[in-house]
């Protein structure tokens, strides 16, 4: 029973460092971030960023290439 829970969270930890250095490369790519439909509202101390064009367009792509995966099957 140790066993699979060891592993298991082998997997988990896996994955995060994964997810950890993609977020990492991906806040290097220039203009992402930045991009038209990104909202930016600074008011004194207050700072409020709601990148939508940014989400859209990373949604797009993850999209394009999971459905490219799944077809590879």
């Amino acid at each position: 029973m140790l066993e699979g829970l060891g592993r298991l969270l082998a997997y988990v930890g896996g994955g995060l460092l994964l997810l950890g250095l993609l977020l990492i490369l991906i806040g290097k790519l220039p203009g992402l971030g930045r991009l038209p439909g990104d909202i930016l509202i600074q008011r004194g101390n207050l700072t409020v960023y709601i990148p939508l064009g940014t989400m859209l367009a990373v949604s797009l792509l993850l999209t394009l290439i999971l459905n490219l995966l799944s077809r590879l099957k």
